[in-house]
Parts: structure tokens; sequence; C-alpha cells
């Protein structure tokens, strides 16, 4: 049996990177950690704030890689001279992507009071019109131009 993605449809030529975006992003939305919000600063600019308490900044780590953003939280085992009689809160590691669209871009990023803030600006393309002219022979035409101005 054929699969039927979004890109199979025959008015949309080219989409099949698109498709797989989708289909990449699908499956990294069951992550559930850290938890993260997504806000429209403006009009073209977003900001992903990610909840990562106990993580120093050199613990984080941000990559962009073919429209993808990726977030790496690693701590070290800090536990040779602890002695836990309780310990809840974990030093879990973790990774969470993003998906962006073509312009979207990484501004900066910061880290406050356990959130690591990431802004983010979409540049505007331009719009273009652009007519195509068609070449190629027609004899068929001219002939009947040739015919009609005699």
């Amino acid at each position: 049996m054929t699969k039927v993605t979004f890109a199979s449809h025959p008015y949309l030529l080219g989409f099949e990177q698109f498709d797989r975006l989708l289909e990449r992003s699908a499956k990294t939305a069951t992550e559930g950690y850290p938890p993260y919000n997504i806000e429209q600063t403006s009009e073209s600019s977003y900001r992903i704030t990610l909840a990562v308490a106990g993580f120093a900044e050199e613990d984080l780590e941000i990559t962009v890689e073919n429209h993808q953003l990726t977030i790496r939280g690693r701590q070290g085992e800090d536990t040779a001279n602890r002695v836990y009689l309780h310990r809840g809160i974990a030093a879990r590691q973790f990774h969470r992507n993003f998906v962006l669209a073509d312009g979207v871009e990484v501004r900066g990023a910061s880290l406050e009071n356990g959130l690591l803030h990431i802004d983010l600006t979409r540049e505007l393309p331009e719009t273009r019109v652009q007519t195509i002219r068609i070449s190629g022979r027609q004899p068929s035409v001219r002939k009947r131009e040739e015919s009609s101005a005699s």
C-alpha cells in the first residue's frame, strides 16, 4: 500500500523536504522533558523558553543544523561528597529539537532563574513577481500569420 502524504498532492511540487520535516517534528513532539513555552514576541520574532533548573551554562549546548534547532543538557554527577537521604531531583540529561522554517534564525540565548530563553527572528522574504517568457518555434502559428498577411 502506498503511503499518502502531504507532498503527494499533484499541485504541491517540490514539498518533499517539507513533508520530511513534518514527519521528523511529529516524532520529537512526544518528548516531555524539559517543559517549554513558545511565544510570539512580535510579528517576526519568537522566544522559546525551557525550564532547565539545576543546569549551568556549561551544561547546556545549543546548535542549529539543517533547519533544526537542538538544545542538549548534560549535568555532571557531583555526588562524591554528598550523602542523600532522599534523591527526588535527578541529574537528568535531555535533548529537545525544534524544526525551523526557512528564514528563521537564532538571535541569541540567555539563562536566568532556571529558564533558558532562545530568541528567534524570521526574515520576511520580498514579494517577487517573475514573468516567464515562452520560447520555441510554433510553425503552425507563423504560417497562419504569413497566409493572412498576403
